[in-house]
């Protein structure tokens, strides 16, 4: 299915029949990715007496459990709920979910032990105008990313000063291959997520940030339709699939 789209001045076709998935699947082996102290996704059958639900045991139909964090397993979309005192949910702010976005590149300077993505890579990385989501791909960009276990690495982050040049763009939706957009011991400050929700304050509250994306290096930096898809969970974040579209200027 093909569609002609307008994106500022310009019109680009699109072809939906052609998804490019930027989501790390979940996997319920010590292969899957995992970030702050959790232990593997579990998938098991449900057991009730004698009764497994597995089709492999004699059950009629698999019936399972699955047990997930989505903020240490995977590809997820959090709200502004992830640091606020009051109980937001993404299911509850999130109410759109197609959107003109901009992958960029980026390779984080060192600042002692630390790698971090700074503004002015940023600046010379962003080319469009009047988008609404910002997909970050860090280097190096390798496939271990989908399996590594970050505990305890000290994974590169976003600058906060870079945050807010985000915001100041009007960006409403960021997506990062990286577990956080802030350092992993930071003492709790999470300047970069309270900027980029303006929390406390004029909270964005229609804005999510998403984690642990993985966008393949055959997926070239430059405009694409975004959409994100998540669960109808009432929890501060989800486990998510971005789907990315390519478009082709007319």
């Amino acid at each position: 299915m093909k569609a002609i789209i307008d994106f500022g001045q310009s019109q680009y076709s699109v072809n939906f029949s052609e998804p490019l998935d930027i989501s790390i699947p979940l996997r319920a082996t010590t292969d899957n990715v995992t970030a702050w102290h959790v232990k593997p996704p579990r998938i098991e059958p449900v057991v009730m007496g004698d009764w497994v639900g597995d089709v492999n045991k004699g059950a009629a139909v698999n019936f399972r459990d699955v047990y997930v964090n989505p903020h240490g397993h995977g590809t997820h979309t959090e709200c502004v709920g992830h640091i606020s005192k009051e109980p937001y949910t993404l299911n509850g702010n999130m109410k759109k979910f197609m959107f003109f976005a901009e992958v960029v590149t980026v390779d984080p300077e060192y600042n002692g032990d630390d790698r971090v993505i700074k503004t002015h890579q940023l600046t010379s990385a962003v080319k469009h105008n009047g988008v609404d989501a910002l997909i970050i791909r860090t280097l190096p960009n390798k496939i271990e990313k989908t399996s590594r276990h970050y505990t305890g690495t000290n994974p590169p982050y976003l600058d906060h000063v870079a945050a807010a040049w985000i915001v100041g763009r009007g960006i409403k939706h960021l997506l990062i291959d990286l577990p956080s957009v802030d350092k992993e011991h930071d003492d709790g400050k999470l300047l970069s997520h309270h900027i980029f929700w303006e929390y406390p304050g004029t909270t964005r509250l229609d804005c999510s940030i998403s984690e642990l994306i993985y966008v393949d290096d055959s997926i070239k930096d430059g405009l694409y339709l975004l959409n994100i898809q998540i669960t109808a969970l009432e929890n501060d974040a989800s486990p998510s699939k971005p789907v990315l579209y390519a478009l082709t200027l007319i």
